[in-house]
């Protein structure tokens, strides 16, 4: 079953649990109840909202992720569930084990799986669409030669186009992940997929600050880092899309938008369904690599936008 997203933006609330629902206030009074074992993600940006302890451990207990925006409105902290798979002992001895050798595999076919999916961003008649895919075929393990930026630097250079395939007219875009206008919708984004990677790390029994490529001891989801960067291009789209619809400001109808990125119906081998559900068949595929019995990441694509397609 798919998980529920829930956005607190519009107004502030008080959040407690009864009988197993998470119980929204205002004023006093309840506004709507969900089940709590039905959330995978709360988004939580009013200043002026409350929890009871119960609410927040409830929460946890049922495997959801609270994420908590800051003044800025992006999001600034996260609380996950502490692991209680069963085998999580024998999990963390595995992940603190991988060899080099493996670690620089898996990043190889992340590196390869974001290029072809940037590549996909871009009209299969442009020259960046090609070069794109070339640099995903030259990608070797550990990508020594960087190919992780020389394409984002073809990319970013090319994303900006209308549907029809026309630019867009405005300014030259730049990647700025302090920057306001687009960068900030794709900052949000961004932040709401690695909330759910690292609830599905979580989930799987692994550590979510021990990664396969980032190492950064000031952050604690490094793993969420690895995992997500293929699915960066979802937010890409997304936030492509919105800006061709006239979104200019990262508002609450913008915010409720970019969280539909998370029900974005996705393929993995012969099954389709929502990313946060392929996320935790992503994160099993991890789990499987680093106990020697599988050597390939299993990673989600996007299914075609037209649901009467195939996914292919």
């Amino acid at each position: 079953m798919i998980k529920r997203t829930l956005e607190i933006s519009r107004a502030p609330a008080h959040l407690a649990v009864r009988h197993e629902q998470l119980i929204l206030k205002r004023d006093g009074q309840i506004v709507g109840s969900i089940p709590c074992e039905d959330i995978g993600v709360v988004m939580v940006d009013h200043p002026q909202t409350t929890y009871t302890h119960s609410a927040l451990a409830r929460l946890a207990e049922c495997d959801a992720a609270v994420v908590i925006c800051g003044r800025d409105h992006l999001p600034a902290a996260m609380l996950l569930p502490l692991a209680d798979h069963s085998q999580v002992v024998w999990r963390l001895h595995d992940q603190l084990n991988v060899g080099r050798p493996l670690s620089k595999q898996l990043w190889k076919q992340i590196v390869v799986a974001k290029v072809r999916a940037q590549a996909q961003n871009i009209p299969v008649g442009r020259s960046a669409h090609r070069k794109l895919l070339a640099l995903a075929r030259d990608v070797r393990s550990g990508d020594p030669q960087n190919i992780e930026a020389q394409a984002a630097k073809i990319y970013w250079a090319n994303w900006l186009w209308s549907a029809d395939g026309e630019e867009i007219s405005i300014e030259a875009f730049r990647r700025d992940t302090d920057g306001v206008g687009l960068n900030s919708f794709l900052n949000y984004g961004y932040a709401i997929v690695r909330a759910a990677v690292a609830r599905a790390i979580v989930a799987a029994g692994l550590m979510p600050s021990l990664g396969i490529h980032h190492r950064n001891r000031s952050n604690a989801f490094c793993l969420a880092d690895d995992l997500m960067e293929p699915l960066r291009p979802l937010v890409d789209d997304r936030v492509r899309e919105m800006h061709r619809q006239g979104y200019d400001e990262l508002n609450q109808p913008a915010k409720a938008a970019l969280l539909e990125v998370l029900t974005q119906r996705m393929k993995l081998g012969d099954q389709t369904g929502p990313l946060m559900v392929m996320l935790h068949r992503l994160a099993a595929s991890l789990v499987r690599c680093y106990a020697g019995e599988a050597k390939q990441l299993e990673i989600p694509i996007p299914c075609p936008s037209d649901l009467s397609a195939p996914c292919s």
